[in-house]
């Protein structure tokens, strides 16, 4: 469950810097300095999120490999990473440190709330994936290579 969370964190973040920080421009990593600050910051965020997302998938390779891969358990991991991200990202970077909101000039109570709603919801899809790989015990499907 841990290596398919550290994807999930990963393509979280790839997520968020994509969209939010380029493709809508709505903020940088860091706000509260200038635009070539905020630009170092997301390039660090990027660089930090495609080491958890390679280190992730070497790990998520060497559990298929060994057949270690219990898949419920992996879609768990992966739907809690993302939620605690995004959950994260919503409450302590944009609330509690406010190094950057989801969009500057407009009333925020919309925005963090379906920013938060949709942390919620991953996070919800993810223990109910946990606790139904908790009750199929040791005999949860394991993917098998052939």
């Amino acid at each position: 469950m841990f290596v398919a969370a550290a994807i999930g964190v990963g393509l979280m973040a790839a997520v968020d810097e994509i969209v939010f920080h380029q493709i809508l421009g709505w903020h940088h990593f860091y706000d509260r300095s200038s635009p070539q600050i905020g630009l170092l910051s997301d390039g660090l965020l990027h660089t930090a999120e495609i080491v958890v997302l390679v280190a992730g998938f070497f790990a998520f390779a060497d559990l298929r490999r060994r057949r270690a891969l219990a898949p419920v358990s992996a879609w768990s991991g992966f739907f809690l990473g993302s939620g605690a991200f995004q959950l994260f990202d919503g409450i302590v970077d944009h609330k509690l440190l406010r190094l950057h909101q989801v969009r500057y000039g407009v009333d925020l109570f919309a925005y963090d709330l379906a920013w938060n709603a949709a942390a919620a919801i991953l996070l919800l899809i993810g223990a109910g994936l946990a606790w139904g790989s908790r009750t199929e015990g040791s005999a949860a499907p394991r993917i098998q290579e052939r």
